[in-house]
């Protein structure tokens, strides 16, 4: 990492990203956006306002799926808001994501925003929250990604949902013709930006500050903060950027999230089609829901819907758009977890050993193998085995992290924030907001904080 990167010390990435927001100008329990008015609600000690599901596009369902998210309809006398959306359709994939909505449904593209009851200025800063789940699971009501904490702190919190799997990111030749762009796949990353754009529009009412929106996501939502920044759909949108746990700047022999060739994810969904038995583009969308996600998580698996280059939201591959110094030029933050690829190593079905580590190194790193095993020391089987979960993780999230980092600091010309996060929880899973507040922060971190989130 250049010297100029900010190195941070392991710390709850809660209080990171809420330690210097600003406060700002109170909402009233009604606001009307552009499709009408919202009627919202409070937390339980009335300190945050919140409005739940609120429309920033129209379902994508019949004719609408597989296409770019339209504006969302309008709508006649007020709207309540009080109740979280329906999570985008999904099967169990981790069996540790807990929504509050009712079920999984097509209909999806809501958002919620998370306001301070109590502001102290006219224009608040706006966080807008993507969530982690691989872009195969995930929703915006996870208890985890909650933005009541947050905007207690000061800060207004959004939180929209986005298209997964199969909805997210079924490509098809008959898709790229009609699309008007000659592209198909990626609608993950269209209603991502749709919902950068209504916030855009729309936050002035809530009393936030369109030009001072961070875009902040973990896992897949971090990898999507990378592709928003690089996409000439998104990049001037926001004006700060937070990304923990990955981007999309692979390196050869890691395992991630790949980016391929659009003609490469067609040629894959000509035969998902074929495989149910479906002649047309219309034959596609008249299967149920359901149906189609079944099917898709048994035609491979169901990470094999992946992002593409598809020309329109991505010119070219990420790595490329930030060389050329292409991608947006703002402040970012990011950095990565101890342990990230952990449980791949000690759900193998056979564990490294120092003989097998080492000639594993060989096989992969050749005349440099020795120099390798300096840094990932094999000496003995215990040590082997950490040295690969170690390694791991580098391949899987912190080095294409770390490349993110340099890549904004040497084309962006930004100031640029890095941590990892290796504090182990000291309770049970579920109780981190709690011990979030509890920690105390050092006055230079604080600064470093505050210089970051400036106006």
């Amino acid at each position: 990492m250049a010297e100029q990167a900010r190195f941070f010390g392991p710390v709850a990435i809660c209080l990171l990203i809420a330690a210097s927001f600003v406060t700002a100008s109170t909402s009233p329990d009604q606001v009307t956006v552009e499709s009408g008015m919202l009627a919202g609600t409070t937390n339980a000690d009335h300190t945050v306002r919140m409005f739940k599901g609120v429309p920033f596009a129209a379902p994508p369902v019949g004719d609408l799926r597989w296409k770019a998210p339209q504006p969302p309809l309008k709508w006649n006398g007020v709207r309540p808001a009080d109740k979280f959306g329906a999570a985008c359709l999904q099967t169990d994939v981790y069996g540790d994501i807990y929504f509050r909505d009712s079920s999984p449904s097509e209909d999806c593209l809501t958002l919620n925003v998370w306001i301070p009851a109590k502001p102290a200025s006219s224009k608040l800063p706006v966080l807008v929250w993507y969530y982690g789940g691989g872009f195969v699971a995930g929703s915006s009501s996870e208890r985890r990604y909650d933005g009541e904490n947050l905007a207690k702190k000061g800060i207004i919190v959004v939180s929209p949902n986005y298209r997964l799997g199969v909805f997210g990111f079924f490509s098809y030749p008959a898709l790229t013709k009609e699309s008007g762009h000659h592209s198909s796949g990626n609608y993950t990353f269209l209603d991502q930006v749709a919902a950068l754009q209504w916030v855009v529009k729309n936050i002035t009412a809530f009393g936030g500050d369109p030009h001072n929106i961070t875009i902040a996501g973990e896992s897949a939502g971090s990898f999507s903060v990378s592709a928003l920044m690089a996409s000439p759909l998104s990049r001037n949108l926001f004006q700060k950027a937070i990304g923990e746990s990955g981007a999309f700047f692979p390196h050869p022999g890691a395992h991630g999230l790949p980016l391929k060739p659009l003609e490469e994810t067609e040629q894959f969904g000509v035969k998902f089609a074929k495989s149910l038995g479906a002649k047309s583009l219309a034959q596609l969308r008249a299967i149920p829901g359901e149906k189609l996600l079944q099917a898709a998580a048994k035609f491979n698996n169901a990470f094999d819907f992946t992002p593409n280059i598809d020309g329109y939201f991505l010119p070219t591959n990420v790595e490329t758009i930030f060389r050329r110094g292409a991608q947006s030029h703002v402040p970012l933050l990011a950095g990565w977890n101890a342990d990230e690829g952990k449980i791949a190593v000690l759900n193998a079905p056979q564990k490294p050993t120092a003989k097998s580590f080492a000639e594993e190194a060989k096989k992969r790193f050749g005349d440099q193998a020795k120099e390798f095993l300096k840094l990932y020391p094999a000496g003995t089987d215990d040590e082997a085995l950490l040295s690969a979960e170690q390694l791991s993780g580098d391949d899987f999230i912190a080095f294409s992290t770390w490349k993110w980092l340099n890549m904004q600091l040497e084309t962006g010309k930004s100031t640029v924030y890095a941590y990892r996060f290796d504090q182990v929880p000291a309770v049970k899973p579920g109780r981190w907001p709690a011990r979030c507040r509890r920690v105390r922060w050092a006055p230079a971190m604080r600064a470093r904080l505050n210089t970051f989130f400036k106006h």
